[in-house]
């Protein structure tokens, strides 16, 4: 006995042959030892240590980064700060672990669906047995409503129509042929002869001999790529490599800082502690859980716009999305059949028709019958009452047609519904049947599915007697959802590509594609056969011109999405099937149906409750706003924490006495970041996020313009308040200095991050609209300013300061607004250069 590589290709006998077996089935005996060789039909998962799941999710230099920081702040007796970082390493850690363990549950889940009975024939005897128990070789028995639960190659049907969509994308159910003959490389929507684990039959029966079972199924090669790992997001990536560069250059700015200091004869011990503060505060140890803050509250913001996020990095992918690859069925249309057209030559008949010669009860049923109850109206039901069916022919797959007998008026009359050019084969009304021929033409060109409805008298169940005459032409489709149009357009304005995936006909694909938008003169169509045909980089050159791909198998989306994602696209993917699985897992941002199936959702990022394309797109404006809002804190961040290390760099190597105390760079990292930046993620959203182009993942947080920011306040700020404070010792000493300096620097830090609230805009430019973006920013400013008046009122002297004076204030007045002022004008000035 062997297993065939391409069962399709081969006959029943060559099968009956090779796999040992015969249609009157195995022995019990022949199927427990081939149960012994080949395992269990199940798709076996591989369960990861949790240990070494759990002890990945630190390998990462902000983590690095944080744990350093602890440390230092145990050394400095900060045992506060202390058990904070190591809370925001650990919590980091623990949804890490949680996230990677909840996508593993995507195998589970596949799994889950090849799990049930099957009907086999054992001994020359139907037997129930457990799909887990089915064996190559085993005759298997389908009917109606039945799950496939292994490969079979079929060698008997009868009007056997199985539900493919889990496995092709396709909405409309497969015809089954055991007579097919096929060739090697056929695709699977084009194996008629066979059927695949994880399908449904939805009408007719049929039996066949199991080719494969468990890990070789074509489902099993679908559960092999959602092993794949994601992606890291954007954000984490940015994240990654600024903070390498960052703390290079902190380093590299603290060491030679050191140095200027001791040569210069600073004592050792001050001038270490003073250096391991500013690290301390240099260093955002707050970064992590604002960003996690921000993208909590953008999380709940999509929960309310029917998007569920189940990886909270995915909230800020979405923001940074050049490419949405969407499938067709559920995303961008309803799912459903409806009638598009109809030419019709005799009304009556075509919607008896229609209601009789139907196996639908209006409610579930094959996707055509239940589009045809829809058309034919409220009388659907009372028809089927008043008109008797006394003779039925099931749908044949070889004559792609079915039949009724109704009383109708004392008469029977018989009802044929199929495809156009067999119905045409046995139409009486020739004449007709030829300008129909002409109509069905058009109707194929705008992608529609075609049926033909036709009517005589009923003489003889022998089909080759039957004489009908042609009384309708009907043209089904699935129709595009509400709002998807404006949706793709919305999308395509702010430079987002959005392509169509589908199972279905080129032309279909293209009907549908054309309608909402995404296809347009000129564009490209791909199929699946030429997707696999290209190397990678004709391929990405194929794609660029591409907005349909039809006939595509998972394997062809999977594909496209890693050739997009090589050539730097960041690219979000929508699927609802299983079909959809590998290429959910390696997209930058999965995103799910939540009418779709269980392992869809589990390897996916997202979940989007009402399926329509508009929700994602609606989504995708809230990513962007909580990319500005992370962007934002960042540079508050970075340029207040610039401002502090330029102000201590420049005093050591000027030879200054030090402007700040090392307790008090500590404490104004609590009175401004430690409160201020932990209300960034409230910022609504600034001017209309989608009429700009998607920022490049490496330029989203930091590209020249926000390095510039970040430098131009920092150093500005930093030498004009090393500047006063020079002044301020030639006016009132030393420790006066420091202190109006301690409260100097602070005061700068809370206007910047008022100013930070809007990125481009000058404050005065719109104030009603600056004082609006973010009223909670103010708060942030209230509790720093209580904290630091109790710090220079209350303890004093722990802080090493001195109470200040109505005159002293009027010196942190001033230089705010200078520092007020400095933001303002780089802003006009940005305006003015940049402006559109």
């Amino acid at each position: 006995m062997e297993i065939l590589e391409q069962p399709h290709a081969a006959a029943t006998e060559e099968i009956e042959r090779r796999l040992g077996t015969s249609r009157s089935g195995l022995t019990n005996e022949e199927a427990a030892m081939r149960l012994q060789i080949y395992g269990r039909n199940l798709l076996e998962e591989e369960k990861p240590s949790r240990i070494k799941v759990f002890a990945r999710q630190f390998k990462s230099i902000l983590i690095y980064v944080l744990i350093i920081a602890a440390l230092i702040a145990l050394v400095l007796d900060k045992t506060e700060d202390f058990f904070v970082i190591v809370s925001i390493v650990l919590l980091n850690g623990a949804l890490g672990f949680w996230q990677e363990m909840k996508a593993e549950s995507s195998i589970r889940a596949l799994k889950k669906m090849a799990e049930s009975k099957s009907t086999v024939v054992r001994g020359g005897e139907e037997a129930v047995v457990p799909s887990s128990e089915l064996v190559p070789g085993d005759v298997v028995v389908v009917r109606e409503g039945d799950v496939v639960s292994a490969d079979i190659r079929l060698f008997e049907t009868e009007g056997l129509m199985v539900d493919e969509a889990t496995i092709t994308g396709e909405s409309v159910p497969a015809s089954k042929d055991e007579s097919a003959v096929l060739s090697p490389d056929a695709p699977p929507y084009d194996m008629a002869n066979m059927l695949f684990s994880g399908t449904t039959v939805v009408r007719g029966n049929g039996a066949g001999y199991v080719c494969r079972t468990g890990r070789r199924t074509y489902l099993a090669s679908i559960a092999e790529r959602a092993k794949e790992s994601s992606p890291d997001s954007p954000l984490t990536c940015a994240v990654r490599e600024f903070f390498k560069r960052y703390v290079l250059l902190l380093i590299a700015i603290f060491a030679a800082v050191g140095i200027a200091g001791y040569s210069q004869g600073r004592e050792l011990g001050n001038l270490a502690y003073l250096l391991v503060a500013q690290m301390v505060s240099a260093v955002p140890e707050g970064l992590p859980l604002v960003i996690t803050i921000v993208m909590v509250v953008g999380a709940v913001n999509l929960s309310r716009r029917k998007t569920l996020t189940r990886y909270l990095p995915s909230v800020e992918t979405l923001g940074s999305a050049t490419v949405i690859a969407s499938d067709k069925t559920g995303t961008i249309t309803e799912g459903k059949l409806e009638v598009k057209e109809a030419v019709i030559l005799d009304e009556e008949l075509a919607r008896l028709g229609a209601a009789l010669c139907n196996d639908s009860d209006g409610e579930k049923g094959d996707p055509i019958d239940l589009a045809l109850s829809r058309w034919v109206g409220e009388r659907y039901c009372a028809l089927r009452e008043e008109h008797r069916r006394v003779w039925s022919f099931p749908f044949d797959t070889k004559r792609r047609m079915m039949a009724t007998a109704n009383e109708v008026r004392g008469s029977r009359i018989l009802f044929v519904k199929g495809a156009f050019e067999e119905i045409r084969k046995i139409a009486v009304n020739a004449e007709d049947a030829e300008r129909l021929a002409r109509d069905e033409e058009g109707m194929a060109s705008r992608g529609l599915r075609i049926i033909a409805i036709a009517a005589g008298e009923w003489n003889s169940n022998a089909q080759e007697e039957w004489r009908v005459r042609v009384v309708a032409l009907i043209g089904f489709l699935d129709p595009p959802k509400d709002g998807v149009k404006e949706a793709v357009a919305t999308a395509k304005r702010a430079g987002i590509r959005v392509m169509m995936i589908t199972g279905d006909h080129p032309l279909t694909a293209k009907a549908i594609a054309g309608a909402v938008g995404i296809w347009g003169e000129g564009d490209g169509i791909l199929t699946g056969v030429e997707v696999d045909s290209m190397e990678g980089g004709a391929l990405y050159e194929a794609l660029k011109g591409t907005t349909v791909v039809a006939r595509a198998l998972p394997e062809t989306k999977y594909r496209i999405v890693k050739t997009l994602q090589e050539r730097g696209e960041i690219v979000a993917v929508t699927g609802d099937g299983v079909n959809d699985v590998p290429a959910l897992k390696v997209a930058d941002l999965g995103i799910a149906m939540g009418s779709g199936s269980e392992a869809a959702k589990s390897v996916s990022k997202m979940v989007i409750l009402d399926s329509n394309l508009r929700v994602i797109v609606d989504a995708i404006k809230i990513g962007r706003v909580i990319a500005d809002n992370i962007r934002k804190v960042i540079y508050y961040l970075l340029s207040t924490n610039m401002m502090q290390i330029v102000l201590l760099a420049i005093s050591v190597f000027a030879g200054y006495p030090i402007p700040l105390l090392p307790i008090q760079i500590l404490w104004i990292n609590i009175v401004t970041d430690g409160v201020q930046d932990k209300f960034f993620p409230f910022a609504k959203e600034e001017g209309d996020v989608m009429a700009r182009l998607p920022r490049k993942p490496k330029d989203q947080f930091f590209d020249r313009v926000q390095v510039f920011r970040i430098g131009f306040f920092g150093i500005t700020t930093g030498i004009a308040a090393l500047l006063l404070f020079r002044y301020l010792i030639s006016q009132y000493g030393y420790e006066m200095a420091v202190a109006i300096t301690f409260t100097t620097v602070a005061a700068a830090q809370w206007f910047n991050g008022i100013q930070a609230q809007k990125e481009r805009e000058p404050f005065l430019k719109n104030a009603g609209r600056s004082f609006r973006i973010n009223p909670y920013a103010y708060v942030g400013v209230g509790l720093g300013l209580l904290l630091q008046l109790f710090a220079v009122y209350v303890v004093p002297g722990i802080f090493g300061a001195i109470p200040l004076g109505l005159e002293h204030w009027a010196y942190v007045a001033g230089f705010s607004a200078f520092a007020f002022l400095v933001v303002e004008a780089r802003k006009l000035i940005e305006s003015k250069l940049f402006r559109g």
